[in-house]
This record gives structure tokens, C-alpha cells and sequence, in this order.
């Protein structure tokens, strides 16, 4: 099933806010001033999924006017030709949004660099509680201190004076 651009829309929101779309719902329209980005980004989102709506209707009106064996009257090749327009508003009235979308999430990014998403904030957290550093999967982690040194430090040549 192909990727709509509400769906784009909605998978980039929740990756810059860290939650998912119906809490970030919840908190644009109770919590309106704490994150004026996000309530853009929401205001936006629901505009994008009105002509994602009108561009799934557009879309069946054609499939119906065009299908495979189907001979349309006179009267018709003006809806197909209607049809085919208004799709192709809806796509670019779509595209426009999801664009919008797009540059809210790299102001947010831009403004906010420090905020990283909880679990990376968790796992550093943890990290750094149990003294440790953290390793990639299947490295051997250096040892801490350098290894003891056997024998004399200074060379013994001669007796000292």
C-alpha cells in the first residue's frame, strides 16, 4: 500500500516531538502557548488531511470514469477532464502542506538542538549512573587503566651516587 502524504506528514511530526500523533494532538490544543511549532504543525496537519481526503476522492471518481472496458458517453469527458484537474489541485495543495510540515520540523530542529528524543536522553542517563561508556554491539571496550608495568622503571646501570 503506497505511503500517502498525510502519512509522511504524521511520521515526521512523531519523529521530531518523540510521541505519538494523538498525544501531540491532545497537547497542541490544551497546551496551545508551551510549543507554538507543534500547534503549526497540527494546524497543518489537519488542513493536509482534508486534501488527502479530497485527493482519495478525486482519485476513485477518475478510476470509476477510466476503468479498464468502460466506454464513457459525450457528458462524461468533461467530468474526467474536471476530475483530472481537481486531482491534480489536490496533489499540489498537498504537496504545499506536507512542504510546510517539513520546514516547521527544521525550525523546531534549529530552534531546540539540545532536545533529543526521551529514550537517547534515558540511555545516556544510565550510562553515565553506572560509570560505564557506552560500546558498540561486539567491540571490546578498552581497559580503563593501563596494564602494570613489570619490573624496574629506571634503568639500573650503576650504582647511584
Amino acid at each position: 500500500m503506497p505511503t500517502t502524504m498525510l502519512d509522511q506528514a504524521t511520521a515526521m511530526i512523531e519523529n521530531a516531538w518523540g510521541q505519538p500523533i494523538e498525544a501531540l494532538e491532545v497537547l497542541g490544543v490544551r497546551r496551545p502557548s508551551e510549543d507554538p511549532l507543534l500547534r503549526c504543525a497540527m494546524h497543518t496537519r489537519a488542513a493536509l488531511a482534508i486534501t488527502d481526503s479530497a485527493v482519495t476522492a478525486h482519485q476513485d471518481r477518475l478510476h470509476t470514469l477510466s476503468r479498464h472496458g468502460y466506454v464513457p458517453d459525450f457528458y462524461e469527458l468533461d467530468r474526467i477532464t474536471e476530475t483530472a484537474v481537481s486531482l491534480r489541485v489536490a496533489h499540489a495543495e498537498s504537496r504545499a502542506y506536507l512542504q510546510a510540515i517539513r520546514r516547521v520540523v527544521e525550525a523546531r530542529e534549529v530552534a531546540a538542538p539540545e532536545v533529543e528524543p526521551p529514550a537517547v536522553r534515558l540511555a545516556q542517563a544510565a550510562v553515565a549512573r553506572s560509570g560505564q561508556t557506552q560500546h558498540a554491539p561486539g567491540a571490546v571496550p578498552e581497559p580503563s587503566s593501563p596494564a602494570a608495568v613489570v619490573g624496574p622503571s629506571a634503568p639500573t646501570t650503576g650504582p647511584r651516587r
